[in-house]
């Protein structure tokens, strides 16, 4: 069990976030946890890495003097599994919002859809979604979504080394990623109903590593409040 000298002097821990919650749920509960098992007034702790409240799996939480690494780690490479829905897209590429076009779909075989995934290895060029916690002009990106109102959105380029098919169940692709910091697989969901000359949305994602940190070794919120010491 560790002490409350060693998450002053700093450690990583790594957390399978769950559904719904924010990463930044996360880290004050945490953070909070951590306070009350130790009696300690003020400690840092930080993420190295965003996950969206509807994707789940590995979150790297640094706390005390460990939150120095937070850059480092979040300039890792990163793994995601999930799933596809063809035929459809929505504004945030994701389930946050309600499905708005649909596309047809009868074209699409399964070779067509393990080729295209050819397209997008290596360096691509990629919109974010404007449904993002990206800033532009002071705001975030969803401020101006939700508001309604237009904003212009640059491209940038990322890295994905590997994008692999797991299993095609009709209109659902299960995937498997690995891609640089700043990719978003909302956008490439997007991205690849569009090369399949349809739609398609994310309904299912989950980070399996950051680096050499695995998701087979995460805790989940409860098992990691479960080992801190209780009065």
């Amino acid at each position: 069990m560790l002490s409350k000298d060693d998450y002053l002097s700093g450690q990583v821990l790594l957390i399978d976030k769950p559904l719904n919650w924010t990463s930044f749920q996360v880290v004050n509960k945490l953070r909070w946890e951590i306070r009350q098992a130790f009696s300690i007034k003020k400690i840092k702790v930080g993420h190295a890495g965003t996950l969206d409240p509807l994707a789940t799996g590995l979150l790297v939480i640094c706390t005390g003097k460990m939150t120095k690494q937070i850059d480092t780690f979040q300039g890792q490479i990163k793994e995601y599994t999930g799933t596809f829905v063809l035929g459809g897209t929505t504004p945030s590429f994701d389930l946050e919002t309600e499905i708005n076009d649909t596309f047809p779909t009868n074209h699409i075989t399964e070779d067509l859809i393990y080729k295209t995934t050819e397209q997008f290895i290596g360096n691509i060029q990629q919109f974010p979604p404007v449904f993002s916690a990206l800033k532009k002009d002071g705001k975030r990106l969803y401020e101006f979504a939700r508001a309604g109102e237009a904003v212009k959105i640059e491209s940038r380029t990322v890295n994905i080394s590997k994008f692999e098919i797991t299993k095609i169940d009709g209109l659902h692709i299960n995937f498997r990623v690995v891609c640089s910091k700043g990719t978003y697989i909302r956008s490439l969901a997007n991205d690849f109903g569009k090369a399949l000359k349809s739609g398609a949305h994310l309904s299912v994602l989950r980070r399996t590593k950051i680096g050499d940190f695995n998701i087979d070794t995460a805790n989940s919120i409860e098992d990691f409040i479960k080992n801190l010491p209780s009065e």
